[in-house]
């Protein structure tokens, strides 16, 4: 009797072990994979905000009045980035 007791909490040990095994490598998997990097999450968000994945998909104009207000800004942006280093390199 007791070996077959034994024996018994032996296989479920095993099988917990080889079930906590399991969902190690599928986290793994899962954290390995380039599009839940932090960098392929980033592109992605950065992405779906330029193409106006957040408008009103039933209203063109919307779309791209999102798209282009958001184009106009990043290009302001970067001017205004190459006029401040120009300002700060002239001393």
């Amino acid at each position: 009797m007791g070996e077959s007791r034994r024996r018994r909490r032996a296989e479920e040990d095993a099988a917990e072990r080889q079930a906590e095994s399991r969902r190690i490598l599928e986290r793994v998997g899962r954290e390995g994979d380039i599009g839940s990097s932090f960098a392929g999450q980033t592109l992605r968000r950065t992405r779906d905000h330029f193409a106006a994945a957040d408008a009103d998909d039933k209203d063109v104009i919307e779309v791209w009045g999102t798209r282009i207000g958001r184009l106009l800004a990043l290009v302001f942006f970067l001017v205004l980035v190459v006029w401040l280093i120009g300002f700060l390199t002239r001393g």
